[in-house]
């Protein structure tokens, strides 16, 4: 047997390292999960162009002019109009909410100014906190709305313009990308460090053989996980200081709402992330298996979140899953209070979402934890 190479020792070893990957379940899951997943998320759920976006319609007179624009603006693909009767206080709280992400007002004169053959104008608000989501649906006004009119009033070669579009990009006039990407950062921030040096406090307990000690202590499963994830609270507090003050101060991002809700909101969202990642270390056997299981959840998370791609660009499927991760709603709130100056009415769905999530993760991880005991 030769002492520097030998196929033997070499097939052991190969047989060895089997054997150990198969007991690693985890790792062997995530080999086959994590391109699944990204083929599964890349090739089905992220769209560029968003279509069937949500629109309001304020128009007092719902003539056969109204009519025939809200169909062509249907017809392009990009509208879809969920309040068709909406007043303009409603549709001023569905775009603040987010419900919606245009408000098309109508003038109540404006089919008399078409059968006139005067210019008629129609105002069109664009939610642009998102500038990539109004982007293509804007570009396709002028002329659709346009042609479609100038059919109904039977002026198809009329030289003439019979209707203005004059567009309102709300929260972001100039399209800046820095005032959409660096609030959702906070939230990618945290998410990712949160969740992984929490997941990682108790298994590194267990892999260091200090954890009989710790369960050894007259302490409850509440008073363990609190000890483990209250000062990690602090450390998302440090890093909540530094996002902000760079945002104003070296992005120039605007802040239009209230600080205090923003920091309840950030609380809450930590809260549930700390928890979270007190839950993935019950379920992990070392550091490496927790940090897999927190890259896991992190990927679709930021996918589906609409950080990096619009949100409502992707199939209905993918939004009920989107709807799952706590990042989705965090962005929400964040996005609302600091470049909306959304009020807490307004925020009220995604920070009791927020709650939910830290309430029902909290629950599982004592309950989970309770059976680590045994």
């Amino acid at each position: 047997m030769s002492r520097f190479f030998s196929l033997t020792r070499l097939w052991a070893l190969l047989v060895k390292e089997t054997i150990q990957m198969r007991r690693d379940r985890i790792t062997f899951g995530m080999m086959l999960g994590v391109p699944l997943l990204q083929l599964m998320l890349f090739g089905f759920a992220i769209n560029l162009d968003p279509k069937e976006l949500p629109a309001a319609l304020v128009a007092p007179t719902q003539d056969r002019f109204t009519r025939a624009m809200v169909s062509a603006l249907e017809l392009t693909g990009y509208y879809r109009f969920i309040a068709p009767d909406a007043t303009a206080a409603e549709a001023e709280e569905m775009i603040a909410r987010g419900d919606v992400s245009f408000v098309v007002t109508v003038p109540s004169d404006f089919g008399r100014r078409i059968e006139r053959n005067d210019t008629a104008t129609i105002l069109i608000d664009a939610d642009a906190t998102d500038p990539a989501v109004a982007s293509g649906a804007i570009s396709t006004l002028s002329t659709v709305a346009a042609s479609a009119l100038r059919r109904e009033a039977g002026t198809e070669t009329s030289a003439q313009q019979p209707v203005s579009i004059i567009v309102h990009k709300r929260y972001n006039p100039e399209g800046i990308t820095q005032y959409n990407i660096v609030p959702g950062l906070l939230g990618v921030i945290l998410q990712l460090t949160m969740v992984m040096m929490t997941a990682m406090a108790l298994t590194r307990e267990t892999e260091r053989g200090t954890m009989e000690n710790l369960l050894s202590m007259p302490a409850t499963p509440l008073e363990i996980m609190l000890g483990k994830v209250v000062p990690y609270l602090g450390v998302g507090a440090v890093q909540v200081a530094v996002v902000l003050v760079s945002a104003r101060v070296v992005f120039d991002v605007p802040f239009v709402g209230a600080v205090s809700l923003v920091l309840a909101g950030v609380f809450v969202f930590v809260l549930a992330l700390v928890i979270l990642g007190y839950l993935i270390s019950t379920l992990s056997r070392t550091q490496m298996q927790a940090m897999q299981i927190t890259f896991f959840f992190f990927l679709p998370s930021l996918l589906l979140s609409g950080f990096m791609f619009p949100f409502r660009g992707m199939p209905i499927w993918a939004q009920y899953l989107g709807e799952v991760f706590p990042l989705t709603h965090f962005l929400r709130l964040i996005r609302a209070v600091m470049l909306k100056g959304a009020g807490p009415d307004t925020v009220a769905g995604p920070f009791l979402a927020l709650m939910a999530f830290a309430m029902v993760l909290a629950g599982i991880a004592l309950l989970r934890f309770r059976r680590t005991l045994d």
